[in-house]
């Protein structure tokens, strides 16, 4: 095992030298939609400059990225103060569709947000500037579809620490149903805090998939600025639980990819049919910004004994994607 990932580091160093010949992607708390034949990257800037707000960016195959041509003079999906919530912290993009409207659900001011557009590569804007929920400050929303047509938000809520919290939710009226608001679970698990940088429990960025009628909630546990900061997952039977969190945890972490700070992106089905988890990772091995993206296929292997997927990835089969300079 340990030469494993001996040379999965090894790899990685390779692939970054080469990437950063190509200009690399700094993009954090990612997210990728997948539409007509090509990949949409969107996340958290950082400290890239530029008008607050989220951009895309489009590829064919996940290795090589370019800037579409956008109808934002400023090259922005979203952009602070254009008929939106926010005027700082515009973090963790989602975008879906529903019908002929494109939704992003985001985060700024330490709130979550939703706005719309007609097209793909917006502008998204707001009808009402009001967050989805300001009883109390939350982030890192993620809208889920289930099979009857009910939406459920899944988001972060702030209070000594970060939580996942979910709630039915309404789309045409952009709000939770405050009555159905159910926290997710507690911090339980070695994994989920490490000596390494001490902080008040933290538990974020969920993505939710279902699978043979039980919900898996993603998420990242532990400080971002902690190396070991990481994916795991917990199964139900419900969009509320109870939920069990598997041996198999985390899926994601230094260890096994080779690079530190990875977690807090979001799943997706490429054109392949594999399924892949979109992340980032600290810039480097002592320092954490601007933070990496990364890419990875996620093997989900049936486990009859349990009767739930176990998730796992390899290390070795990490993308480093790159801006094109065409």
């Amino acid at each position: 095992m340990k030469h494993i990932i001996v040379y999965s580091i090894f790899l990685l160093s390779v692939m970054q030298v080469v990437a950063q010949e190509k200009q690399e992607i700094f993009y954090a708390d990612v997210t990728i939609h997948v539409e007509g034949g090509k990949y949409y990257l969107s996340g958290s800037k950082g400290n890239r400059g530029g008008p607050l707000g989220f951009a895309f960016l489009e590829s064919k195959d996940l290795k090589t990225w370019t800037v579409p041509k956008l109808k934002d003079s400023l090259g922005m999906i979203l952009t602070q103060g254009d008929h939106t919530y926010g005027e700082k912290g515009f973090w963790a993009p989602q975008i879906f569709k529903e019908g002929r409207t494109y939704y992003m659900t985001y985060t700024a001011n330490e709130q979550t947000v939703l706005a719309q557009s007609k097209s793909l590569l917006g502008p998204y804007r707001q009808k009402e500037i009001a967050p989805i929920d300001d009883s109390g400050k939350n982030i890192d929303s993620y809208i889920f579809k289930d099979d009857d047509g009910k939406y459920y938000f899944y988001s972060v809520r702030l209070n000594n620490g970060n939580y996942l919290w979910v709630a039915e939710f309404d789309l045409k009226k952009g709000k939770i149903k405050e009555e159905t608001l159910t926290k997710c679970f507690d911090q339980t698990e070695p994994w989920e805090a490490t000596p390494n940088y001490e902080s008040s429990p933290i538990m974020e960025g969920p993505t939710v998939l279902k699978l043979k009628d039980k919900y898996y909630l993603f998420y990242s546990a532990n400080h971002f600025m902690n190396i070991d900061y990481s994916v795991g997952y917990a199964v139900s039977n419900s969009p509320y639980g109870p939920w069990i969190k598997p041996k198999g945890n985390p899926i994601i972490h230094r260890s096994i990819v080779g690079e530190n700070g990875s977690g807090h992106g979001d799943f997706f089905e490429g054109l392949d049919g594999q399924l892949y988890y979109v992340y980032h990772v600290h810039f480097n091995q002592q320092e954490i910004h601007p933070r990496r993206t990364r890419i990875v296929p996620v093997t989900k292997e049936w486990d009859a004994e349990t009767g739930i997927y176990n998730f796992s990835v390899e290390g070795n089969e990490v993308i480093v994607p790159v801006l094109s300079e065409k």
